[in-house]
């Protein structure tokens, strides 16, 4: 039983990736297509071991999927025909025809198997998806890998590996990736994203970015067999064959890059004769494949020529490092990423002197892609020491050592800044004097966490054993641009006002001379739309604490940190208003938010009102005042806050960053007393109301003015389903929303009306004609939470009410919800009364709502 298991591994590790093709050729759903693989693997592992081992065990794999693959494809399609009712003669007619085929396809064409297996390459390196989903993707089709060995091959967590592969099936779902080979106008791209993994799966194996070993050679074998495969598969190409050729040769060198102990042997000091000559052959003859391809060299040839120079070399002294720097010269023109101008520093130094290479390496130092690449200080470092600029090569090699996450790396750079011949430095170093400076009692924790992100970015761009005396302005305004010179005024000042404070404390208070403080613009940034706000409201999925959250803020105009620091004590949830210990203006919420809290407090009657997910670890206990005495869980902190409303309305911005909490808040706040949806209260003074008449506008509406109201609608119902559902249901049951919506503003004898506040609207109201005769309807009235209490809902009824004295109408009607205090008051003030007939019926088949009506007077 146990060599029939291990012959099912070998053979599933051998034959997957066909059978996985074949399956998505028939399926066109690579998860699916794995499903269906993964149960003909279990039907192996079941039968094998009674039965034995069939003579074409792959072949058996292959047969048992398809036909689970076509028993699939008959019951959902006979699934579908019974859904539209086909009749059965025509089912059976329509069946027959599918199942021959079905059978076809279960005899494929000569040579379709190495098509299916490129194009599952392509799909598995897919543009649209991210790297890490393509590399883990790749490694479970094509290679066979269980997410186990692939999170041991990366050092990563399963889990971790599990959710990627799961991602990139659904993206792939999800944006309708078709299962056939590239357009030959999108085939270099494409092929280029294929090679770009491949590679990185060797180089991650040929040098670990992290772990104990400075190898991982399951990883270099496994990139070379899927080399080996495209090669086979796409023969025409050049750059596959380079590729190939590439890691061939520099596989070659992988018993000769390692010492007893696994410590690292740079290139110019391996014993040679270790070389794998095997390699070497199979390397040089990719490398004639690709020239007889034909056409201009790409970047995998050209770097394959290299490897050849080196190959070629029988000793180091050999190395025709003039050779080597011209086609670095040349791949630089094609490819000028930093680690290839890198590499031709590298080339440089040794063909033309290290002078002219540490020339090549200066001008990377400010490179934002290289600041935590360990090898520009190594390179540098291995420069300078030829240059015979000990010191400096010793601080390199050490800030190197810092930045090296691979243990054997970093142990051998550490032994080369040993080596190094320079006296001891004298004098305190950045590293102990930023230490020094943190562990101050009087600084709290929120401090001692920014300072140190700034002084542990100086002392891994500067070296953390760089002499704190001489260090220069300059040194520290490079390090400044490096890291942040792209960054926001804000981000900047405060960084720089972290070294101010180190430098005088450190005594050396001229390193910040080179930083000059940066404008910043008080520019508010201008509010969500009422549409983006009800794209927001309308996300499903979203938690009820950020939903809760968010609408309080929205709803209350208050500050972020105001919200945040509120206890559930502060709440009065009958009045929906809220008083913040720490003094200001009381906060006020719609009906929507009001149930939210209500549900999000759950009886509660203590601690902070928005709590985090998780207790607080023993370590990092916040102060009594933020801890839930019910729960034992802390208050949310601003910055989870943010991240967390620019993770969900990242889809709303068009630039995809998401949006700041500020936004949430409206331009112009709601003033005290301020109430929920259907209109304001209490009534602004009559001096209040004539401040309001200069700045408001009110605006009839047009045809063409249709988007405006669509914004002020979807705000609407963002804030009050139930006021306006009735509405909305009728709406959505009249074909297409937008021509519904333009045709509204068309309904005969109507008057539709926006109130226009500072440039931007922040109201409406209609009057209609209604079925009664000589009588008019006032309906969808609604007010923004920015424009509450400054009479706006006053003006658009007396609007109105004038243009029902205009039609000479007799009566003014409206339907309201008899909760809605504060709207029910409002149309009290004007007149109206309670007629006792019940509303229209709701969506919900319910009448809740009462009709209010007033005797229009005469013109």
């Amino acid at each position: 039983m146990r060599d029939a298991h291990r012959t099912v591994d070998a053979v599933w590790k051998l034959e997957s990736a066909r059978i996985v093709a074949a399956l998505t050729r028939m399926v066109h759903d690579v998860g699916l297509a794995e499903e269906l693989a993964q149960d003909a693997l279990v039907a192996a592992l079941e039968q094998w071991p009674a039965a034995g081992v069939p003579d074409n065990p792959g072949a058996w794999l292959t047969a048992v999927a398809k036909r689970r693959a076509v028993d699939r494809i008959r019951r959902e399609r006979r699934l579908a025909a019974r859904h539209q009712q086909i009749a059965h003669d025509l089912g059976r007619d329509l069946d027959v025809d599918r199942d021959r085929g079905l059978d076809e396809e279960l005899d494929p064409a000569p040579g379709a198997g190495q098509d299916d297996l490129l194009r599952l390459m392509f799909v598995s390196c897919h543009p649209v998806l991210p790297t890490e989903a393509r590399v883990a993707l790749t490694l479970r089709l094509l290679g066979g890998l269980t997410a186990a060995e692939t999170a041991r091959a990366f050092l990563t967590g399963e889990q971790a590996v599990v959710r990627r592969i799961a991602a990139a099936k659904r993206t792939l779902a999800e944006e309708n990736v078709a299962f056939d080979l590239p357009a030959p106008e999108e085939l270099a791209a494409r092929l280029s994203s294929v090679l770009e993994v491949v590679y990185l799966i060797f180089n991650e194996g040929y040098a670990a970015t992290s772990g104990d070993d400075l190898m991982r050679p399951a990883l270099c074998h496994e990139a070379l067999r899927l080399g080996r495969l495209l090669a086979t598969l796409a023969p025409g190409e050049a750059e596959v064959h380079g590729l190939v050729a590439l890691m061939e040769i520099q596989a070659s060198r992988s018993a000769a890059r390692t010492g007893p102990a696994g410590e690292p042997v740079l290139l110019h000091e391996q014993n040679r004769g270790r070389w794998d000559q095997l390699l070497i052959r199979r390397g040089f003859a990719a490398m004639l494949r690709a020239r007889e391809a034909g056409g201009p060299p790409g970047p995998y040839v050209l770097q394959a020529a290299i490897a050849v120079c080196h190959a070629q070399a029988r000793t180091a002294e050999e190395t025709d490092w003039a050779g080597i720097a011209a086609l670095y010269d040349a791949l630089v023109r094609l490819l000028p990423t930093p680690v290839v101008r890198l590499n031709r520093a590298v080339a440089v130094g040794m063909a033309r002197g290290p002078q002219a290479g540490l020339d090549l390496a200066d001008e990377l130092h400010a490179d934002p892609h290289l600041q935590d690449y360990h090898l520009l200080p190594g390179v540098r470092a291995d420069l300078l020491l030829r240059l015979g600029r000990s010191a400096e090569a010793r601080r390199e090699f050490e800030r190197a050592a810092d930045l090296a996450r691979n243990v054997a790396e970093r142990a051998f750079l550490r032994r080369r800044a040993a080596e190094a011949a320079a006296p001891e430095p004298s004098g305190t170093t950045l590293g102990d004097a930023a230490r020094r400076f943190l562990t101050r009692p009087e600084l709290d924790a929120p401090t001692v966490r920014a300072y140190g992100q700034t002084l542990r970015r100086l002392g891994r761009t500067l070296g953390e054993g760089a002499l704190l005396e001489a260090l220069t302005a300059d040194q520290v305004a490079a390090a400044f641009g490096t890291a942040w010179g792209s960054a926001a005024a804000t981000t900047w000042n405060r960084h720089r006002a972290a070294v101010r404070s180190f430098g005088a404390w450190a005594s050396v208070p001229h390193l910040a001379d080179g930083l000059r403080r940066r404008p910043v613009a008080r520019t508010r940034a201008m509010p969500l739309t009422g549409t983006e706000v009800a794209e927001l409201w309308a996300r499903p999925g979203l938690p009820l604490r950020e939903r809760t959250f968010w609408r309080l803020l929205h709803d209350s105009g208050a500050p972020v940190t105001t919200v945040l620091a509120l206890d559930v004590p502060d709440l009065d949830l009958d009045d929906r208003s809220a008083r913040p210990r720490s003094g200001g203006a009381a906060l006020h919420w719609g009906e929507a938010t009001a149930r939210l809290l209500a549900e999000l407090l759950a009886g509660r009657a203590a601690g902070p009102v928005f709590l985090t997910d998780r207790r607080p670890g023993p370590a990092r206990t916040p102060p009594p005042a933020d801890l839930c005495p019910e729960t034992g869980r802390s208050r949310l902190s601003y910055e989870r806050a943010e991240y967390l409303f620019k993770q969900a309305s990242s889809p709303l911005d068009p630039a995809g960053h998401g949006f700041t909490l500020r936004r949430l808040r409206p331009l112009a706040q709601p003033a005290r007393g301020a109430r929920g949806s259907g209109g304001d209260a209490p009534l602004p003074s009559a001096s209040e109301c004539g401040k309001v008449s200069i700045m408001l506008e009110l605006r009839t509406l047009k045809s063409d003015d249709w988007p405006v109201w669509r914004e002020l609608r979807l705000a609407a119902l963002a804030e009050a389903p139930a006021a306006f559902g009735s509405t909305l249901a009728q709406w959505e049951g009249a074909g297409d929303r937008e021509e519904r919506w333009r045709a509204r503003l068309e309904i005969p004898g109507a008057h539709d009306v926006v109130a226009v506040l500072d440039g931007r609207p922040v109201g409406m109201v209609s009057g209609v004609p209604a079925d009664e005769p000589g009588s008019v309807e006032l309906i969808s009235l609604w007010v923004s939470p920015a424009a509450r209490g400054r009479g706006v809902g006053d003006r658009l009824i007396g609007e109105v009410e004038r243009w029902a004295v205009e039609r000479k109408a007799g009566t003014l009607r409206l339907a309201v919800m008899p909760d809605n205090g504060a709207a029910v008051a409002l149309y009290a003030r004007h007149g109206f009364a309670d007629t006792g007939e019940p509303g229209d019926l709701l969506p919900d088949g319910v009448r809740r709502e009462r009709v209010m009506a007033k005797a229009v007077p005469p013109a």
